[in-house]
């Protein structure tokens, strides 16, 4: 019989096998399946602890032309003519005949913060005399649109006329054109719009003078009329939109760094930021030279986005104020000038005014400013950082200063502190301990780190004091090692550095009763003129795109919820077993359930749900974000490369068995009842 079996064709010869063993090579692969199955269990019933409306939030700083030429609409560079070269952004052009000039005058303590003006003679009646404007990096417009051009003057001689015209970029064809006249002697504010024929991303202002006569010029501006809420001496709409997009908890600015300045001279300060826009004192930006490779000479701060916008944009947005004030001391990166102790009153007082001015009655003077710059109403000022990146004893010197005078007078305000510029190290250990011992509401970690990092770190959070000062996370970024023959700009924004920031957010989440704040950053690029990335949002004179970073902290902010939930694999929380990262949390509001899972791993991830202390739930929604190449990364050609997608998703009697796919980000929720 054996040798007959033997002598029949294969086929016949499986026919004769056991069944058990033919189907022996499936049922070990579904057996080796189900042990891959992990299962997430998901208590709706236990909260652990509250999560903050502060939550997630952004931090803004003026670095990468984020606010003057960003931001800030205005279109105009060195409207005032205050740049080291009183012409720099201007060139000057004799046009069809015409003879004149610009002379600059400091005209000194009669206006201190902005002495400089342009007197312009026109020597001929025919022809023009012009004062070009390139804008910065070019000046955008669109067709359609119309912009406000305005200007300054006063009339010293002859009866002089401008002629506007917005120009492409060669200079060569005109998109829009408009004429003022009529000045006076004495100096005054005339505006005309202009509507631009064709779009330009890279345009130039032309500001022809004719007739003979001599007339003085200031704040040359050109504004878009549309801006974000239609406010005036308003923001970029794309931009702005981007920001009310992600629903921050808060927005904390001026930064950063440029709190510091390099020396005490040129630190922020924001007194000289608020204001009528024309008296306030435009400084070097200090980023202007910092990295030699990305050196930007016309790089400045008009100051014509200052506190009071800073207030009013965090009111557009729903979002909490979180100032930063100079503690006085500069960058101990640069030259680490300090003012001494015994001369530290002004920094404090500056800080006590601050609150008046948010806060204050309008009876009381720096509240009166607020009220006469169109906002009655106080800001609500809850908190508020004391330095930036600063450590060492003579940091902690100061802020006891700032912390006793600022308690025993505003004693809700609640005060934000340096942990130093790393997330570990002696700088680090010894400031954490010592404002710990005395007492401080926030310390704030700043976390600049390869992608291992952040998914080594997602339980950093799991074993801090639960009853000592609370965390926030004010500067994170994963920053890659750049690719060979890189091009383009946002190429640092790849898709790796999303998904490992997503997976170390689970750990700030599962914590949120000790991280409390957390802020990407920086905030704004723009595409020809930034000095620091990744960045989270890029731009170019008309356009702007979210990276893959953007819409991770979209899909955190937008699915916050109330309370943190246990989701557990064997009873642990899942921080990177088998490449897994999640966090669970409940609008009690919404009744919602909320999932966040991040699959790190290059392969699928097959998963059963299994949600406990409801009764029962509603359809629901699954969120993914994901690419297929680590190094993919979205561009203003291509906004939309790595971008969220929806699916409809069900719990049956609170079960889900998924797949999540390699290398992706995945918010879940469902209504539950």
């Amino acid at each position: 019989m054996k040798r007959l079996l033997l002598q029949l064709p294969l086929p016949l010869k499986i026919k004769r096998l056991p069944l058990t063993i033919l189907l022996l090579p499936l049922l070990l692969q579904l057996s080796l399946k189900a042990q891959d199955v992990k299962t997430i269990n998901i208590q709706v019933d236990k909260p652990t602890v509250k999560i903050q409306p502060t939550m997630w939030g952004i931090f803004f700083e003026d670095i990468n032309f984020a606010a003057d030429g960003g931001l800030y609409a205005e279109l105009v560079k060195n409207r005032s003519f205050e740049f080291a070269k009183p012409l720099m952004g201007w060139k000057e052009v004799q046009m069809e005949g015409g003879n004149g000039n610009s002379l600059i005058i400091n005209r000194g303590i009669e206006n201190i913060n902005n002495p400089r003006f342009d007197r312009v003679t026109v020597k001929s009646n025919s022809g023009y005399y012009a004062i070009i404007n390139e804008g910065f990096r070019g000046m955008g417009v669109q067709q359609g649109k119309t912009y406000n051009f305005s200007v300054l003057a006063r009339k010293v001689a002859g009866n002089t006329k401008i002629h506007i015209k917005l120009l492409s970029a060669d200079g060569k064809t005109s998109l829009g054109e408009a004429d003022l006249q009529g000045f006076t002697t004495q100096w005054a504010k005339y505006t005309v719009p202009v509507t631009a024929t064709a779009t330009e991303a890279k345009g130039q202002l032309s500001v022809a003078f004719s007739n003979q006569g001599v007339l003085d010029i200031d704040m040359v501006s050109l504004f878009p009329q549309e801006t974000f809420k239609n406010r005036p001496n308003g923001l970029r709409v794309d931009l702005a939109e981007k920001l009310a997009d992600l629903h921050p908890g808060f927005i904390r600015f001026p930064g950063g760094c440029i709190v510091e300045g390099r020396d005490l001279a040129n630190r922020y300060q924001w007194k000289k930021t608020v204001g009528n826009v024309e008296d306030r004192e435009l400084i070097i930006n200090r980023w202007n030279t910092e990295f030699p490779f990305r050196s930007a000479p016309d790089y400045f701060q008009s100051y014509g986005l200052g506190f009071y916008e800073y207030f009013q944009l965090a009111e557009d947005i729903g979002a909490e104020p979180l100032p930063i004030l100079n503690c006085g001391m500069a960058c101990q990166y640069n030259t680490g000038e300090v003012a001494p102790l015994d001369q530290l009153d002004p920094f404090i007082q500056d800080a006590l005014d601050l609150i008046e001015f948010a806060n204050g009655a309008v009876t009381t003077k720096w509240g009166a400013l607020r009220a006469k710059m169109g906002h009655p109403k106080p800001f609500n000022l809850k908190m508020m950082g004391v330095g930036n990146e600063q450590w060492d004893v003579q940091y902690l010197d100061r802020y006891k200063l700032f912390a006793k005078a600022i308690n025993t007078k505003y004693p809700t305000i609640k005060l934000v502190t340096s942990s130093g510029p790393s997330p570990s190290g002696d700088k680090f250990d010894y400031l954490q301990t010592e404002l710990r011992a005395q007492k401080a509401n926030f310390l704030d970690e700043h976390y600049y780190q390869s992608p291992d990092w952040f998914l080594q770190n997602a339980g950093r959070y799991d074993n801090y004091d639960r009853n000592s000062s609370k965390i926030f996370a004010g500067e994170y970024a994963a920053h890659i090692k750049e690719p060979k023959n890189a091009k383009e700009s946002e190429v640092m924004n790849t898709w790796i550095s999303a998904l490992a920031e997503a997976a170390f957010m689970t750990g700030l989440e599962r914590n949120a009763d000790v991280v409390q704040m957390a802020s990407y950053a920086p905030l704004l690029a723009h595409v020809d003129a930034w000095q620091w990335r990744p960045d989270l949002i890029w731009f170019d004179n008309l356009r702007s795109v979210g990276t893959p970073n953007y819409y991770v902290q979209k899909l955190y902010a937008n699915n916050k919820g109330t309370d943190v939930v246990p989701a557990l694999i064997n009873g642990k929380a899942i921080e990177g077993q088998d490449s897994l990262y999640s966090s669970a949390a409940i609008d009690k509001n919404k009744h919602q359930l909320i999932i966040k899972l991040i699959n790190t791993s290059t392969k699928e991830a097959s998963l059963n749900f299994n949600v406990s202390g409801i009764a029962g739930t509603d359809n629901g929604t699954w969120t993914e974000l994901t690419s297929a190449n680590d190094l993919d990364f979205n561009t203003l050609n291509e906004p939309k490369k790595i971008f969220p997608t929806d699916k409809p998703v069900t719990f049956n009697a609170g079960k889900l068995s998924a797949n999540l796919k390699p290398r992706s980000v995945n918010v879940i929720t469902v209504l539950y009842h």
